[in-house]
């Protein structure tokens, strides 16, 4: 049988994605899950011409960390999960209609199936960075590692003008999700950032959080009724796709007006 040559477009996604590979440090997590290496650093979080909650933009240091550079797909959720709360049902599809809590025990789950120690105490939901297991990205290290060393809003040159090459968002997701990893990654190899479902972060959210936070290494505030969500999904539009819009929504029951099969996540977990 005679193979169809690839198309250019697939072509130009693969040099791409292989060119972010080599830049960023990948590894391969004992579980098959590829993470990649996230260099600490100083960076300018939030926007100045973005909404209040997005201000004041402040100095902020966050530690190295790990970063999954796909979703967490269906296949990943189901293995250790054995259920699929998904709307969209495939093996390389993000999993979604993931409430917060479900996303910090596949985390502790992952986390036992590799032997490490859990950061999550699932009777409190409190979070020990100390540990070495996984847990979701603190709101400063999704920020960071999706800007990948970018100073604008967007982690590419294009702005929202070429959004449809990194993201699937209302426009081109066929109103729907799709498999994860199938656009264009960022400087640091992490797929998927904007758009396909928002993520959740670790952090408690609270509007005036930028107002008063700490600039090392923050990890939201102390409590609060509703958790963040970054990125945008495939129902946003290309104005909520990108490094510093800021979402929301109950941690344990997600609000139906938003719709959360729009919600999924990746893990994050400590370098050292």
């Amino acid at each position: 049988m005679i193979s169809k040559p690839l198309s250019l477009a697939v072509m130009l996604l693969f040099a791409a994605a292989l060119n972010a590979e080599e830049t960023a440090k990948i590894i391969t997590t004992p579980s098959g899950i590829k993470m990649a290496f996230i260099k600490g650093a100083s960076f300018d979080m939030g926007s100045a011409a973005g909404e209040n909650d997005e201000t004041p933009v402040r100095k902020v240091t966050v530690d190295s960390f790990y970063m999954d550079i796909y979703e967490v797909t269906q296949s990943s959720y189901v293995a250790l999960m054995a259920v699929n709360p998904s709307k969209f049902s495939g093996k390389e599809l993000p999993a979604e209609r993931t409430r917060w809590t479900d996303a910090a025990r596949y985390c502790n789950a992952r986390s036992k199936k590799e032997g490490l120690t859990p950061c999550y105490d699932e009777a409190t939901w409190e979070c020990n960075f100390n540990a070495n297991g996984y847990r979701l990205p603190t709101e400063a290290e999704w920020e960071y590692a999706s800007r990948a060393g970018s100073s604008e809003n967007h982690y590419f040159k294009e702005g929202k003008s070429g959004i449809g090459k990194y993201a699937w968002y209302r426009k081109n997701s066929g109103k729907k999700t799709r498999e994860v990893g199938t656009k264009q990654p960022n400087a640091f190899g992490l797929h998927d950032m904007y758009g396909n479902v928002s993520e959740w972060c670790n952090d408690f959210y609270a509007e005036d959080y930028y107002a008063k936070a700490v600039n090392n290494n923050p990890k939201g505030p102390a409590s609060g009724e509703k958790r963040v969500l970054r990125g945008g999904s495939w129902d946003d539009r290309e104005s909520k796709c990108n490094s510093v819009t800021r979402q929301k929504d109950s941690p344990t029951t997600a609000d139906i007006c938003q719709g959360y099969d729009t919600y999924g996540f990746r893990c994050a977990k400590k370098a050292n």
